[in-house]
C-alpha cells in the first residue's frame, strides 16, 4: 500500500471509530473520552486489529495535549499565575513527592528492588493532563476551586519532569559512567525556558502584530500553529515536556490583544487530536500483559489509586476545597499520566527497570486512565444518592430539583452578587441565586437564601431556577468568558427578561456591550469614583460639589466607551479616542475653573468647589 494510501485508511478508521464510539458513548451518559478510549481499544492490536503500531499515533496525538496547555495558559495572566505560586509548587510538591514516597515504600515493602520501586513512584504519582483538564473543560469546573487546585498539581508535574528525567538515567548501569550528563541537560532545559520566557515576552506580540497586518485570516491560523509546534519542538530538543513549553508561550500571550483569535484557531485542532490521544491511549493498552498478570496488573492500579487518593484526601481537607468537589480533586489526580509513559521508557532504556516490569506499569497507568471517567461517574452517583439521603429541611450539594418562580435570578453570588441580592431583598423583591461554590451555597441557606449549587451556564439549570417567568437576570459571575456565556444563553432563551451585568474591566464590558446588554456596571469604577470623592472633599471641595463632579466623569466614563465600542480591535483608534476624550474633559474642565475665577474676581459669587482651590 502506497504511502498515500496508508494515510488515507488510517484517516478513515480512526474518524470512523471516534464518530461511532463517541456518540454512543455520550447517549450512554458516559461522556466523550470514555468513546474516545472505548474506540482505541476496539480499533487497536487487541481488538480488530485494525491498528498494529498505536506507539507511532500516540507520539503524534500527543501534540493534542500541547494545544490543551497553550490555551490553559492563554487564560492565565502572569500575574494571576504568579498568584498561584504556592498551590503550584506547594500543593502541588506535597501531591508529587509524598505519593512517589508512598508508592515506593509500599513496593519495597512488597520486595521490589529500590531502584524500581523510585522509579514505580515517581511515575504513577504522576497524574494526566489531558483527561483532567479535558474534564474540567467538559464540565465546566475549571473555575472552580477543585479545577484550579488540578491545574496547579498539573503544572508542577510538567514542571518536575526537569529532574525526574535527569534523575532517572542516574538510577541504572547506563547512567554510573557518565551521570554528569543528566545534569548538563537539567541546565540545557532551564536555559531553554529561560530562553522563551525573555524571549517570548520581546518578541511574540510585535511578530503577531505584524502578521496579524497582512489581514489574512489563514496565515494568523498557521503563525498560531507555528508558534505552538516550534515552542514544543524547542523544549523536546532539551528532553522536556512539550506541554510545559505551550503552556509557557500561552501565558506570555494571556495579556495580548490577540488571546482570543488564537483561542478561537487552534480549538479545532485542539478537541481532534485530543481525541486522537485518548484513542491512542486506548489502543496503547498491552492485553497480553493484563492476561498474563491479572492480578499483578489489578493490584498495582488498585493500589497506586488508592495511595494516591489517601494523600489526595488529605490535602483536599487541608486546602480546603468544598466536600462537593473533593471526588472531582481526587479522582482527576490519583490516575495515572501519560507522563508516566515517558519515565518507564526512560527507565527501561538506562536499564534501571526491566522489560516486563515497565510493560506491566505502562498497562496499569493506561488502564487507569480508561478507569477515571469511570469513577468520576460513580462518585457523581454517589453523590447524587448522598443528597437524596439528606434530611428534610438540611442543604445539600445537588443542584435544583424543583422549578423556581423568583421574578429575579442572579447569577454568581460572590462579594457582587451579594450586595444586589441584599439590596431588592430589603426592598421586598425575591430572586433565585445560583452559584458554583458549595460551601458559599450552604452558607447563603443557613442566612434563608432560596440558593441552589448549580453551573449557570447550562440551560437546563437556568430553566429550572424560572428563565423563562424571569423579569430580570442578574449575571454577577468573576470569570468573563462564563459570563458572557450565561448573556448569550439568556438572549437567546429568555428574550423576556432584562440582563443586568456586572463587567469586571473594560474588556467585558465590550464583550457585555456586543452582546446588546445595556445595563453594565464596571465593578471598581464605582468604588473608585466614592475614594476620588473623598479626595475632592480632602483637598477643601464642598461635599455636594464632589459629588457632581464624580458624577459627571462617571457619564463620561461611560460616553467614552460607548464611542470605543464600535472599534474594538483597532488599538490605534482606540488609544486617539482615548486620549481625544481625556483632553477634551480637562480642558472643559479647566475653562470652567477659569470662569469662575474671573468671576470671584470681579466680585461675583464663588463656586464652593473653589474653596479649598489654590
Amino acid at each position: 500500500m502506497s504511502h498515500g494510501a496508508a494515510w488515507l485508511h488510517a484517516s478513515l478508521i480512526y474518524l470512523g471509530a471516534a464518530v461511532l464510539a463517541v456518540p454512543l458513548a455520550r447517549l450512554l451518559g458516559l461522556g466523550s473520552i470514555i468513546g474516545y478510549l472505548a474506540a482505541g481499544i476496539a480499533i487497536g492490536p487487541w481488538g480488530l486489529g485494525l491498528v498494529t503500531d498505536p506507539k507511532t499515533m500516540l507520539e503524534f496525538s500527543e501534540f493534542g495535549v500541547v494545544l490543551m496547555l497553550f490555551t490553559v495558559g492563554l487564560e492565565l495572566e502572569p500575574r494571576r499565575l504568579w498568584a498561584l505560586r504556592r498551590p503550584i509548587f506547594g500543593w502541588g510538591s506535597v501531591q508529587l513527592l509524598g505519593s512517589a514516597l508512598l508508592i515506593a515504600a509500599i513496593g519495597r515493602l512488597a520486595g521490589a528492588p529500590a531502584p524500581l520501586a523510585l522509579v514505580a513512584g515517581l511515575g504513577l504519582a504522576m497524574s494526566s493532563t489531558a483527561i483532567g483538564l479535558a474534564v474540567l473543560g467538559e464540565r465546566n469546573l475549571m473555575a472552580t476551586t477543585a479545577g484550579q487546585s488540578v491545574l496547579s498539581v498539573a503544572l508542577l508535574q510538567d514542571i518536575a519532569a526537569i529532574p525526574i528525567l535527569a534523575g532517572v538515567p542516574l538510577l541504572g548501569a547506563a547512567g554510573a559512567a557518565g551521570g554528569g550528563g543528566g545534569w548538563l541537560g537539567a541546565a540545557k532545559a532551564f536555559a531553554v525556558i529561560g530562553a522563551i520566557v525573555f524571549g517570548g515576552r520581546l518578541l511574540l506580540r510585535p511578530a503577531l502584530r505584524w502578521i496579524a497586518r497582512s489581514d489574512t485570516p489563514e496565515i494568523f491560523t498557521a503563525a498560531s500553529l507555528l508558534l505552538v509546534v516550534a515552542t514544543a519542538a524547542l523544549m523536546q530538543s532539551v528532553g522536556l515536556s512539550m506541554a510545559l513549553g505551550a503552556f509557557l508561550a500561552g501565558v506570555l500571550l494571556a495579556e495580548s490583544e490577540y488571546r482570543r483569535e488564537l483561542e478561537t484557531d487552534l480549538e479545532p485542532f485542539k478537541g481532534l487530536l485530543l481525541g486522537l490521544f485518548f484513542i491512542a491511549v486506548g489502543m496503547s493498552i498491552d492485553f497480553a500483559v493484563v492476561a498474563a498478570h491479572p492480578a499483578r496488573v489489578a493490584a498495582v492500579v488498585a493500589g497506586f489509586l488508592l495511595l494516591k487518593a489517601a494523600v489526595l484526601y488529605a490535602m483536599a481537607r487541608a486546602m480546603p476545597i468544598p466536600l462537593s468537589e473533593r471526588p472531582v480533586f481526587m479522582v482527576l489526580l490519583a490516575q495515572g499520566g501519560e507522563f508516566g509513559f515517558v519515565v518507564f521508557q526512560s527507565a527501561l532504556g538506562s536499564r534501571v527497570i526491566g522489560a516486563e516490569a515497565a510493560s506491566l506499569l505502562v498497562a496499569a497507568v493506561a488502564l487507569s486512565m480508561v478507569l477515571t471517567p469511570l469513577l468520576l461517574l460513580a462518585a457523581d452517583r454517589w453523590l447524587l444518592a448522598r443528597a437524596r439521603r439528606q434530611p428534610a429541611g438540611v442543604p445539600g450539594p445537588g443542584e435544583i430539583a424543583e422549578p423556581q418562580q423568583a421574578p429575579i435570578i442572579i447569577c454568581g453570588f460572590g462579594r457582587y452578587g451579594q450586595i444586589v441580592g441584599r439590596l431588592i431583598n430589603a426592598n421586598g423583591l425575591s430572586a433565585t441565586v445560583l452559584d458554583h461554590d458549595a460551601e458559599q451555597v450552604e452558607g447563603l441557606r443557613r442566612f434563608g437564601w432560596p440558593a441552589f449549587y448549580g453551573d449557570a451556564t447550562r440551560l437546563d439549570l437556568l430553566r429550572t431556577a424560572g428563565g423563562e417567568q424571569a423579569r430580570v437576570i442578574v449575571v454577577a459571575i468573576d470569570d468573563v468568558a462564563q459570563s458572557l456565556e450565561v448573556v448569550d444563553l439568556a438572549r437567546q432563551h429568555f428574550p423576556q427578561a432584562t440582563i443586568v451585568a456586572r463587567a469586571r474591566n473594560a474588556t467585558h464590558w465590550y464583550g457585555l456591550h456586543a452582546r446588546g446588554v445595556r445595563h453594565i456596571e464596571r465593578e471598581t469604577l464605582d468604588a473608585a469614583l466614592m475614594s476620588g470623592r473623598t479626595v475632592l472633599e480632602a483637598m477643601g471641595w464642598q461635599p455636594h460639589a464632589a459629588r457632581n463632579q464624580a458624577l459627571r466623569f462617571r457619564r463620561h466614563s461611560i460616553e467614552l466607551l460607548e464611542q470605543m465600542a464600535p472599534h474594538q480591535g483597532d488599538e490605534g483608534q482606540l488609544i486617539a479616542i482615548a486620549k481625544q476624550g481625556r483632553q477634551q474633559l480637562e480642558e472643559l474642565w479647566s475653562r470652567e475653573r477659569a470662569e469662575r475665577r474671573a468671576q470671584a474676581a470681579r466680585g461675583g459669587w464663588q463656586h464652593p468647589e473653589e474653596a479649598g482651590d489654590g
